[in-house]
């Protein structure tokens, strides 16, 4: 099961090769495009850390239950 982080983690690479192979495609020299490439994938980085942090998600459950008495 893929979570947000996971594709997170896969978007960097993506945006940075990506964008940065498509706008030399188009024209535009490699030394403009890197950084653009790379603003973007500061960007994820950034709402992954400081928008949707990992401490907003709980893998427990919210139900509490009574302790377990083992004797």
């Amino acid at each position: 099961m893929t979570g947000y982080y996971d594709i997170v983690l896969g978007l960097i690479p993506v945006a940075l090769l990506g964008i940065t192979a498509a706008m030399m495609l188009v024209g535009i020299s490699l030394t403009a495009a890197v950084p653009v490439g790379a603003f973007v994938a500061i960007g994820i980085m950034g709402h992954a850390m400081f928008v949707n942090s990992p401490g907003e998600i709980t893998d427990e459950p919210t139900a509490t239950y009574p302790p377990v008495n083992a004797d």
